[in-house]
């Protein structure tokens, strides 16, 4: 049908209005889940820029990911948002885009500080994973980037320094997601960066220039942006983080090299098996995926196909954009979401355990149908109502802006679908009610999922393409209970192995409420984005916290017992809770 991967096409579907029902379909009364902060909070006064509005190349369309960090260590998640840029302005002839780093003022609202503190990026930007790689304690900022990328270190100060180019992580194509993991357990974060297309300005490929087959230049007979499928991909890169802060580039040394140049996007670094080791996830566009499973030897071995991850349960290779981690179905086990193109299906992996691998599931687990029209980004699985099940957001947006001129059932801007878990496998869709956050209709691209304002509630922060972000604020009637850890990373007084700092890399299990949870600390998801470090549990109307069982990266495995509900724990490896944060300031620190 055109340059990326769909199983067909499929009737349109319309709402009573004949709305396309990706800009309709919305419902006059019901639960308000969200509600759209993005003007109220000072976010809507910045704007995503990338390219052109005609979206004439591939450049132009793949729009940019959300961080959330708490660069200033107070306690509250501040906002980075990347930018894209215009051929003027690389060619020197405009200003940039500026990318945005927006302050959380603890009142509910943000002020865009990346003047400031350095790290407006003025480059086509991608991608962002953020992570404290240096093991000072404060988080640092990569950018992915059309272009050389960027490696923000925290000053401590407010502001960063950029040490791309001294790290040795610039590369200088076209660098689309990111994610940082500690693959061979020495306590250093080590960095892997997707690539996508290798492109070259001075020869943009066109639909009618015979660069490239027109077959991958069109959507049902109309001329549209080519690619990716025809294009020239770009290979992906693991740097390892020598013990002076500089990175050296061991992608064919540990297998992870992408020989075949696919189109990568988002990546994330996660234990899969339950051997206490990360592996690597990456969603590619319009080709298969990739599954690395850790050996442990410094090396990954490709298990992509063997897993049942490469491809969907037609045994398609998907259009995969966005890419959530989370174990929906609390066995212990991570489960895997993957967005894609509009006419087919968006991919749930369960589990099962390995050497089984993942199955696709997501016809049975009732998420296909709905999710057709959409071309789905950003994605995640935020228990929203922290009732102990984690849901399913999926952020959409069209590539193509010829579709508004045509009556196909589908439009550019398109809203957010909310699959709530029913805690037997099956997810319900949750209508998006009038005037509520979840009818916002925007062109959606990255998204990043945390709570905010420090109340236990997921909060979701969506970067569009071309416009403002959009702040769904969690504004949702329940009154469960809740708790969340920040992890600090130590050393394994046995063994005498180190974890990072920040924790990335962590399994944490929670047993309460009669179920045990899982959350994992990573760097790098959704859709080329940062969520929240933090691991969030939802406990339902339990008023016992329950017990944390925390596998660090180091190997160590500790238990500490959680004394209340409602609160925001920060947990030093081999020393216990350090101190606790209620309604968003200190409720006394203990130690143990």
């Amino acid at each position: 049908m055109s340059g990326v991967s769909s199983a067909g096409t499929f009737a349109p579907v319309y709402d009573a209005q004949k709305r396309p029902i990706t800009a309709g379909g919305f419902v006059d009364s019901g639960a308000v889940i969200f509600e759209d902060a993005s003007r109220s909070s000072g976010l809507a006064r910045w704007q995503h820029v990338m390219g052109t509005k005609a979206k004439k190349y591939i450049l132009e369309t793949d729009g940019s990911g959300v961080g959330l960090i708490d660069y200033d260590n107070d306690g509250w998640l501040d906002i980075y948002l990347v930018n894209g840029s215009t051929y003027d302005a690389l060619s020197g002839k405009a200003t940039a885009p500026h990318a945005a780093l927006f302050h959380n003022n603890h009142d509910g609202t943000f002020t865009d500080v990346a003047a400031k503190a350095g790290v407006q990026n003025d480059r086509w930007g991608f991608g962002v994973a953020i992570a404290d790689y240096d093991n000072d304690g404060w988080p640092d900022i990569f950018v992915c980037n059309f272009g050389k990328n960027r490696l923000y270190r925290n000053n401590h100060d407010g502001t960063f320094s950029d040490v791309a180019e001294k790290a040795g992580v610039t590369l200088g194509n076209w660098s689309d997601g990111a994610t940082w993991g500690d693959y061979d357990g020495d306590g250093r974060l080590d960095l892997f960066v997707s690539g996508y297309v290798h492109y070259d300005l001075a020869h943009e490929p066109t639909a009618t220039d015979g660069s490239v087959p027109f077959a991958f230049c069109q959507l049902h007979g109309i001329p549209v942006m080519c690619g990716p499928r025809g294009l020239k991909g770009e290979p992906d890169h693991l740097f390892h983080q020598n013990a002076d802060g500089t990175f050296t580039d061991v992608s064919v040394k540990a297998g992870v090299s992408d020989p075949g140049a696919y189109y990568g996007f988002t990546a994330t670094f996660v234990d899969v098996n339950n051997d206490g080791r990360v592996d690597l996830l990456v969603a590619n566009d319009s080709l298969p995926n990739y599954l690395y499973l850790n050996k442990g030897d410094g090396t990954f071995e490709d298990q992509s196909y063997v897993s049942g991850f490469a491809l969907n349960k037609d045994g398609r290779e998907i259009a995969s954009m966005g890419l959530a981690v989370g174990d929906y179905n609390n066995d212990g086990l991570v489960d895997l979401l993957i967005t894609d193109f509009s006419d087919d299906f968006k991919a749930l992996f369960r589990n099962a355990g390995f050497p089984d691998g993942f199955t696709d599931v997501a016809d049975e687990a009732g998420i296909t149908q709905m999710a057709v029209p959409f071309v789905g980004w950003g994605a995640g699985f935020p228990d929203y109502d922290n009732d102990g099940w984690k849901d399913i957001v999926m952020v959409n947006g069209h590539v193509y802006p010829q579709v508004d001129g045509h009556d196909w059932g589908t439009t550019f801007a398109e809203r957010p679908l909310l699959f709530r878990n029913n805690g037997n496998g099956k997810f319900t869709y949750i209508a998006a009610v009038k005037g509520s956050g979840l009818a916002t209709v925007t062109s959606g691209r990255g998204a990043a999922f945390g709570d905010l304002f420090n109340n236990g509630k997921i909060d979701v922060v969506i970067s569009p393409i071309d416009g403002p972000p959009v702040l769904l604020k969690n504004v949702n009637a329940d009154k469960h209970h809740w708790v969340e850890l920040r992890l600090v990373g130590g050393k394994d007084s046995k063994t005498g192995r180190q974890s990072p700092r920040d924790g990335v890399g962590a399994t944490v299990y929670l047993t309460a409420n009669g179920m045990r949870q899982r959350e994992d600390v990573m760097s790098g998801g959704s859709y080329i984005s940062s969520n929240d470090p933090r691991a969030h549990f939802g406990l339902g109307d339990a008023r016992d916290a329950g017990v944390v069982e925390i596998h660090w990266p180091s190997g160590s495995v500790e238990k500490v017992k959680l004394p209340a509900t409602d609160r925001i724990y920060t947990v030093r490896e081999g020393v216990g809770i350090v101190s606790a944060l209620c309604g968003g300031k200190a409720c006394g620190a203990t130690r143990k």
